[in-house]
């Protein structure tokens, strides 16, 4: 059972430091949440509830009438739906029941004045912010459900390290974050903006995720690959300011400009990107790197259970997904002989720094700067030492995005041209093998993940799934892949 946490008592010694926990608890707003809102009359329950819209919405003079005689009234800011209830004229608690909140916390997130007026309908997860007038200013004192109050309390603890950066007061804004535990914000201080990565300890995979011990864990490890790959001529964020104990880093801000560009990838941005990579990979790259005081963090390598777990989601969510049923253990056990000795060849095929998630949401494009400087990279956290390949075929095989075949086979053209431009010995033959080998391990992994996103309650993670079968059907053409190939059509389609 989760222990219930203190309350957090907070000074409010003037508007400003108001609209600021408004903006502070709106960064940290999600789908599901409701938030109530009690005091008595003139506390600044609608001022509180006025400023948390305004800053979701990130227009300062958002018209946001109180909803005393209408009792509702809806948002749709910063991505998401928000129901703004006040139930001053409520006598009767079963007068909820008409409007509708219940539903609105299911698509959004609902802010509730005069929560008490609701009885027992409201939630018990729910995040209560009680104000009262204190001299000048206010006092807020905030209780609730253990995750909730947990999310709030760390986006008021990121202050910190916030002001640290410069970026004291800022308004802040809670970027859409990939599929693991960080949380990520632009924060902006008048024509300065940063971005701020929330990495709890120890939060970044399920405890019961067979690949929790082979990936990053804290943020001591962006902090050593960021380096890494700044050395390496890279563009990788700056760190402007960092909390390693709590888990947090306020980042340099590349934008939001990608290498894809409405959905499609451009020609341009993604030679340029495999322009990086075959720099990357052209130099031998050490295993350990430093870390501040005499630390040091060793790049786990990308082979062996390594592999196996990532290979584990394909067989327990895609299989069941298509097929409606588990893999049979002796199709499974078949399918770990097979990746077992595609392993060994990758071994034996050129080892480099893996980034692990080169594709288009990691990207972005930095027009300013030149040549391959001008592609950021982001989300590196995890890298590897294995296969050169592997970011090749992530990015030519883009997951989130339809790359032509074509332009990916252009562009492992131009990377492997590259390669020889360098090294007239580079073996293509054995690149492309391993490639072919990559690619079908990154899209059978991705085919997986996204099925069991899809079955955790995020369906749209379903759109990829024909794209990725079309990569794999390229990746399994090569005579290199021809027993996986038949495993597959035999298991699959059988």
């Amino acid at each position: 059972m989760a222990t219930t946490p203190p309350a957090l008592i907070l000074d409010l010694p003037d508007e400003a430091a108001t609209q600021r926990l408004a903006g502070d608890i709106a960064a940290r707003l999600a789908p599901g949440d409701v938030i109530a809102l009690s005091g008595g009359l003139g506390a600044g329950k609608t001022s509180f509830a006025r400023a948390l819209l305004r800053a979701l919405a990130g227009i300062a003079d958002l018209e946001v009438p109180s909803p005393t005689f209408t009792l509702t009234q809806t948002y749709a800011v910063g991505g998401l739906t928000v129901t703004h209830a006040d139930l001053y004229r409520v006598t009767d608690p079963a007068e909820l029941d008409e409007l509708g909140l219940a539903e609105a916390a299911e698509e959004g997130a609902v802010l509730v004045e005069w929560p008490e007026h609701a009885g027992s309908r409201l939630p018990e997860a729910r995040l209560t912010i009680a104000l009262a007038i204190a001299g000048s200013g206010r006092v807020a004192e905030m209780t609730g459900a253990p995750a909730i109050v947990g999310r709030m309390a760390r986006g008021l603890a990121a202050r910190d390290v916030l002001d640290r950066a410069g970026f004291a007061g800022a308004r802040r804004c809670r970027l859409a974050g990939d599929a693991s535990a960080r949380i990520y914000e632009r924060v902006v201080s008048g024509e300065a903006s940063a971005i701020l990565m929330d990495w709890p300890p120890g939060a970044q995979l399920a405890v019961n995720d067979p690949r929790r011990k082979f990936r990053a864990r804290d943020v001591t490890t962006f902090i050593a690959v960021d380096a890494a790959l700044h050395a390496a001529g890279l563009s990788a964020p700056e760190i402007l300011a960092a909390d390693t104990e709590r888990g947090f880093l306020v980042l340099e801000d590349f934008g939001d400009e990608r290498v894809a560009v409405d959905g499609a990838p451009t020609d341009e941005r993604y030679a340029v990107a495999i322009d990086a990579l075959a720099a990357l990979h052209a130099a031998p790259r050490p295993q350990v790197l430093p870390l501040a005081a005499g630390a040091a963090h060793r790049l786990s390598l990308l082979s062996g259970e390594v592999l196996l777990a990532e290979l584990d989601l394909f067989a327990d969510w895609y299989v069941p997904h298509v097929r409606g049923a588990p893999l049979a253990a002796d199709a499974r056990a078949e399918l770990t002989l097979l990746w077992r000795s595609l392993d060994e060849r990758l071994l034996r095929s050129e080892q480099s720094w893996v980034l692990f998630d080169v594709q288009s949401v990691n990207l972005l494009w930095l027009p300013a700067r030149s040549g391959i400087a001008r592609v950021g990279f982001i989300d590196f956290q995890d890298m590897f030492v294995g296969p050169s390949s592997y970011d090749v075929a992530s990015l030519c095989f883009d997951a989130r995005v339809d790359v032509p075949a074509p332009l990916a086979a252009g562009l492992l053209d131009r990377y492997i041209a590259a390669r020889r431009a360098v090294d007239a010995s580079f073996a293509t033959d054995s690149f492309r093998d391993a490639f072919a080998i990559a690619a079908a391990l990154r899209t059978m992994k991705n085919m997986g993940a996204f099925a069991r996103l899809a079955e955790t309650g995020k369906p749209q993670y379903l759109r990829h799934l024909e794209r990725l079968s079309r990569y794999l059907s390229t990746a399994l053409s090569r005579p290199v892949l021809s027993p996986l190939a038949l495993w597959y059509e035999r298991h699959l389609f059988s």
